[in-house]
Formats: C-alpha cells, sequence, structure tokens
C-alpha cells in the first residue's frame, strides 16, 4: 500500500528530521564514545561549580549527608553455629576489630580519615566526577593491619588512553586494561615522571603505572549497558547551573545600580562646554535626600534600571526544579524553600527522594563496602587481629565469618506519632519483626536488646520494684487488684498486650 510507508514514517514524531529538529542528533553513540567525548569537560564544569555554585554544593551535602550520613554504614556480622544459632562471641569479635580498623590512623595510608570520612569522600566524588578510585595498599606501608586504603583521584586514569589490542586479546579503554571477556585486569594511572616510580613506563609521550584491578576499588553508577567510567550525577543540571548563576549575577548587577540611582549630566542646546575646553565634565556628588542646584543649561538625566522585577523568583523557581529532577532530589531540599508546601507534599516528596537514597546506599555497599570489608578480614584472620577470649579466630573458618550484614543509615519518622503506631500495628500482625523495625530505624537491634538488658539489670540492682521497670519499658501493667473483678487469676502487676 502507498501509504503505509509514509504513516509508518509520521509514527514517531521524534524520529522527524525537519527545520526544527535539524541539529537533533540521529547517530546513537556507544556508551564508550559518550564517556570519551564527554567524561572530562563534564568533570571539569562540574569540578568549578561545586567549588563556586552554592546549589551544587548543597546537592553534594544532601548526597553526604543521606547516603553516608553521621555514622557511615556500619557492620554487622552474622557469623552463625553449624546448629544455625548465631555466634555472638565471635561477631562481637570482629565487629569490635572492624571497628578499631576503621578508625584514622588504621584505614587510611594516610592515617588522617576514618573509614566513615572515606565513604563521604567517596559519595562526593561520585556525585561530582561520576566515580572513585581507591586502592587497597598491603605489606609494610599498610601498617599493623596490613591494609590500608589510598584514595586515588579518578582523572589520574585518562579516559583517552586506549589500545585497541593487547597480547591474549585484551585491551585498555579509558585507562582500564580488560581481559577479552571485559572483566578489568588493570589500571593505568598517570605519575608524574617515569623516574619518580620504579614501575612506570611511558607511552604517548606520557608515564603511567600500571595498578592490578585486585587492587583497585573503582565505583560508579551505569547507565548504559558497557560503561567502563561513570559520568558525574550533576551532569543534566550543569547547563541550568551555569546558566541561572549568571543571571543571578546579571540580576545582582543590576539591583545594585538600580539601588545607587546614578544617571548623567545633559546640556541643553546653547549650553555647555566647548569640546576642545579639558574640565567639561561635571561631577556630583550624591548624598541620601539632598538634591543640589545644577548650572544653568544642564539637566540630570536618571538612569533607573527597574530589573529584577517580578518574574525573577518565578523564573528562578523553574530552573531550580528542572536541576532538582535532574539530580533525583526534591526542590524543596535542594533550594531550602518551603513557601507554599503543605504537609502532605512535603511528605510524599520527602519518602520519593528517601528510596533514592537508599538505592544509593546499597550501590556503596557492594562497590566499595563489601570488597574491603573481604580484603580486610582474610588479612585480620591471618594476622590474628580478631580475638576472642584471648585466642585468635582460626583464618580456616573464612567463610563462617565473612557473613555480615551492613546497616546504612535511616532518618526520623515524619510523623513520629502515627509512624510509630503503624510499626507497633505491623509488628502486633506480623507484618513486621521487631528487628526489621529497628533496623528501619538504622540500628542494631543486637545492639538495642542488650542496652535493654543492661538497663534492666541495672534498675533491679537500683531497687526497682518490677512493676515500675515494666512501665519504664512501655509495657502495660494491670492495676493492683484488678485479679479480683472480671480479669480473675490475673497476678498483681501482671502485663497486657499492648493496645492499637
Amino acid at each position: 500500500m502507498p501509504g503505509v510507508g509514509r504513516a509508518l514514517a509520521r509514527l514517531y514524531d521524534a524520529a522527524k528530521s525537519d527545520r526544527l529538529t535539524g541539529n537533533w542528533g540521529t547517530q546513537p553513540l556507544t556508551a564508550d564514545e559518550v564517556v570519551r567525548r564527554n567524561l572530562r569537560s563534564l568533570v571539569a564544569r562540574s569540578r568549578e561549580q561545586a567549588a563556586n555554585n552554592d546549589y551544587a554544593r548543597r546537592f553534594l551535602k544532601m548526597c553526604r549527608q543521606n547516603i553516608v550520613g553521621p555514622r557511615g554504614v556500619l557492620l554487622q556480622a552474622q557469623a552463625k553455629d553449624p546448629g544455625g544459632a548465631l555466634d555472638t562471641l565471635a561477631n562481637d569479635a570482629i565487629e569490635a576489630a572492624w571497628s578499631e580498623w576503621c578508625r584514622p590512623g588504621n584505614c587510611d595510608v594516610t592515617g588522617r580519615q576514618s573509614l566513615r570520612a572515606i565513604q563521604a569522600q567517596a559519595v562526593v566524588s561520585m556525585a561530582r566526577d561520576g566515580e572513585y578510585m581507591i586502592r587497597l595498599v598491603t605489606g609494610t606501608a599498610a601498617g599493623d593491619w596490613g591494609l590500608a586504603l589510598q584514595v586515588l583521584d579518578p582523572q589520574r586514569c585518562p579516559v583517552d588512553y586506549d589500545v585497541k589490542k593487547l597480547r591474549g586479546g585484551g585491551f585498555i579503554r579509558h585507562g582500564i586494561e580488560f581481559n577479552a571477556w571485559g572483566r578489568p585486569v588493570a589500571y593505568h594511572f598517570t605519575t608524574a615522571s617515569a623516574e619518580d616510580d620504579d614501575d612506570a613506563y611511558l607511552r604517548q609521550g606520557r608515564a603511567f603505572v600500571r595498578i592490578p584491578a585486585d587492587q583497585i576499588v573503582h565505583g560508579f553508577e551505569p547507565e548504559m549497558t558497557g560503561q567502563k567510567r561513570g559520568l558525574p550525577w550533576m551532569a543534566t543540571a550543569l547547563w541550568r547551573m551555569q546558566m541561572l548563576g549568571g543571571f543571578e549575577k546579571a540580576a545582582l548587577v543590576n539591583a545594585r545600580a538600580s539601588a545607587a540611582k546614578g544617571g548623567w549630566f545633559q546640556w541643553k542646546e546653547g549650553f555647555g562646554p566647548d569640546h576642545d575646553e579639558e574640565d567639561g565634565d561635571l561631577e556630583m556628588e550624591v548624598s541620601p535626600g539632598i538634591w543640589q542646584e545644577l548650572p544653568e543649561g544642564v539637566e540630570a538625566v536618571a538612569n533607573d534600571p527597574q530589573y529584577p522585577s517580578g518574574e525573577f523568583a518565578m523564573f528562578h523557581k523553574a530552573m531550580l526544579r528542572g536541576m532538582a529532577s535532574g539530580m533525583n532530589v526534591t526542590y524543596v531540599n535542594l533550594a531550602n524553600d518551603l513557601e507554599g508546601v503543605n504537609f502532605s507534599s512535603i511528605r510524599q516528596g520527602t519518602l520519593d527522594e528517601r528510596e533514592h537514597w537508599k538505592e544509593m546506599q546499597e550501590g556503596l555497599i557492594e562497590q566499595l563496602l563489601a570488597p574491603i570489608f573481604e580484603a580486610w578480614l582474610r588479612r585480620a584472620l591471618l594476622k590474628g587481629r580478631i580475638v576472642v577470649n584471648g585466642k585468635p579466630l582460626r583464618a580456616e573458618r573464612l567463610e563462617k565469618y565473612r557473613a555480615v550484614v551492613w546497616q546504612p543509615r535511616r532518618w526520623d519518622w515524619i510523623d513520629p506519632n502515627a509512624d510509630v503506631k503503624a510499626a507497633v500495628t505491623s509488628k502486633n500482625n506480623l507484618l513486621a519483626s521487631p528487628s526489621q523495625i529497628i533496623r528501619d530505624r538504622g540500628q542494631d537491634p543486637e545492639t538495642i536488646w542488650r542496652e535493654i538488658g543492661r538497663d534492666i539489670a541495672a534498675m533491679r540492682g537500683a531497687g526497682i520494684d518490677d512493676r515500675f521497670i515494666e512501665i519504664a519499658l512501655g509495657m502495660k501493667v494491670a492495676p493492683q487488684g484488678e485479679g479480683e473483678g472480671g480479669d480473675e487469676g490475673a497476678a498483681p502487676g501482671s502485663r497486657k498486650p499492648p493496645e492499637d
């Protein structure tokens, strides 16, 4: 049918090529091409905005606070005995040793940062640069634990360093060496000169150091199939950031000029100095509320710019909303603007944003913390640094001790009264366990229960009656003597199930 071809051609308007879409690309690019063409300029502009743009700095702070938080992602060891019960002694020892290693002076090869600070640095690097690279340092340089971390600048692994074919079928793409199946084998970093490092080599006029891939923790958020390097999270918002920043500066300069109320003098026809006179310029010092008499034939012409006017705020808000959408955060939080919001809208927006943060937290656990823990555990066991009752844990039980869960930060309830009631109802209806509710609060159930046990023991040691202890723990306690009524046989001080 002759009209079918034309009908199919019109099926998707976005596929049309006409005068309105002439500069819209029609050739799809591979992930490697996108990264090679854009990564360097995006990182440069993202770093510039992070240094100079208030909203870029706000976004990076939001990432750091919500993904890492004040305590970082916490480890909960879950090693079990053959019977399936938790090995409490071993788990406590693993958590204590891990906590010790995470302190400044142990986990960082420079001795300055804690693991929480390194987590925060990795998150900021992903948001600003698109990726992070951390080297696992072993040997004498790693200190007593045999492992330390070195945070590297990803730009030292040049995106334009490619080698199409290596022996064995491998290749180098974006500074990373892969085997024939695309598995990373090594990372190639630039160094000051080949003379400064015995392991350095020269290629394409640059000095490189080859580091095996099992020594590099490389994290980024892939967006395309086959993507090998990360792109800044602020990538789509950078153009608006730059334009909005220029718009704000222009409006600010104009507002200052308008506030100054400057102007110029104009001579009427037949008055004024000759063109060749040197002292023909008039100057007048302006003071608030004072008018001065002008020479005959002179009139003042005011320069009174009226911008910024009423549309400034609306335009500014529209730009910020676009930026917030590109960075997967709410406009309210990015702009610190609570004007015009209500409880329902801010609650829904906050819940949606938190789901995004949870997804980013899982990525941080999978790409950063899990491989670091695996490397640490092997060396800590071999060095005998994890001790129970004076004896080190046995290294041959590595598989048992690998069982851990990670507890990232969580947030306070938006409506505490309603949310607590909902959590209690879910628990009473077997829709959630007490452990799950505690984890949703960002805490370790084992730690909470032990604290409660210590509190009860301390109160009993102080001579406090069990009845008052139960009240302090929020239990429903029957009044004294209630057993003589309709609740026969109930002992004084007996507990009632909590009311919904």
